[in-house]
């Protein structure tokens, strides 16, 4: 579904002023007030302050816990419907999807991406599974937008013979865009996202993006509207939620990988202390340390 078409539309660079739409799990998130979202008898309502407040450690450092449990490819399956919503006995916030083609081998305790945010099956049916959000991921992502009957991106965990259709995409949401506008082309769609600074600096004209876990091809990046766009073919339209969205709406953003070895990589300090040349593997460029064997170096490139 990746896109690498080059375009500019001067219409891509004036920014709307969003209208961003309440749903229910967004006044949990600003009111503690008692939630009507209930869709088991052992749900209750609770406060949700907790919600919308970080908890301090002893050392008033916090980590973010970046195990890969999973690893998806950006390629949508199927667009799921969000039956119901509830605050569950533990104060934690369950969402039920009606679905499909990934109930088709489910297990208790999968990860599904729902709206690329890798979530954990923690009940299922014939025609619908639950999972169980975290107060941070109701911070992190764009799911506190969600209400019964919105649409969702939904993709199974890839297997080891599964084919590699996107990018590696984790399903650790890195934050949330906000579309800024919308412009139609013929029967494509141009799609204009603003994200936090510290998102766009990972984010290159041509490189990959998961929006909403969809698989993306940036077209062009600037850098002065810390904005981003991409297009959408007519296919793609039909399968993704993103094209359902309106201005002022917010999209998940995971950025490549990648990206963030090669920065933690060069603020180690190692790339100083050692010596490279480039190399060309499958018509791709490598730093390879003098001295590395061709081999290990194809293998490195196979594995990744």
């Amino acid at each position: 579904m990746a896109v690498s078409v080059m375009f500019s539309l001067k219409s891509l660079t004036k920014i709307p002023k969003p209208h961003v739409p309440k749903t229910p799990i967004a006044n949990l998130l600003t009111s503690p007030s008692k939630s009507h979202l209930k869709f088991t008898p052992n749900f209750k309502s609770s406060s949700l302050s907790h919600f919308t407040t970080i908890p301090k450690s002893k050392s008033g450092t916090h980590f973010r816990n970046l195990t890969v449990r999973s690893l998806f490819t950006g390629i949508v399956e199927e667009m799921g419907e969000v039956k119901q919503l509830g605050v569950s006995s533990d104060g934690g916030f369950d969402m039920k999807i009606r679905a499909k083609t990934v109930l088709q081998d489910v297990h208790l305790g999968d990860s599904i991406a729902v709206n690329g945010t890798c979530l954990t099956v923690t009940e299922f049916g014939q025609e619908d599974f639950i999972v169980g959000l975290s107060p941070e991921t109701l911070r992190k992502t764009s799911l506190s937008e969600l209400e019964p009957g919105s649409l969702v991106n939904l993709e199974r965990a890839v297997q080891p013979m599964s084919r590699m259709g996107g990018h590696f995409v984790q399903g650790h949401v890195d934050g949330t865009g906000e579309i800024v506008l919308m412009v139609p082309e013929k029967d494509s769609l141009w799609i204009k996202v603003k994200a936090d600074r510290n998102l766009m600096k990972y984010v290159v004209p041509k490189g990959f993006i998961a929006v909403d876990g969809t698989s993306l091809t940036v077209v062009d990046v600037f850098d002065d509207e810390d904005c981003f766009n991409f297009m959408l073919v007519e296919y793609t339209q039909q399968k993704v939620v993103i094209p359902l969205k309106k201005v002022g709406q917010k999209v998940n953003l995971e950025v490549d990988i990648l990206g963030k070895y090669v920065e933690r990589l060069l603020s180690s300090g190692f790339v100083d202390s050692k010596k490279f040349e480039i190399v060309k593997v499958k018509n791709s460029y490598f730093l390879k340390e003098l001295g590395f064997q061709p081999l290990q170096l194809v293998l490195l490139f196979l594995s990744l």
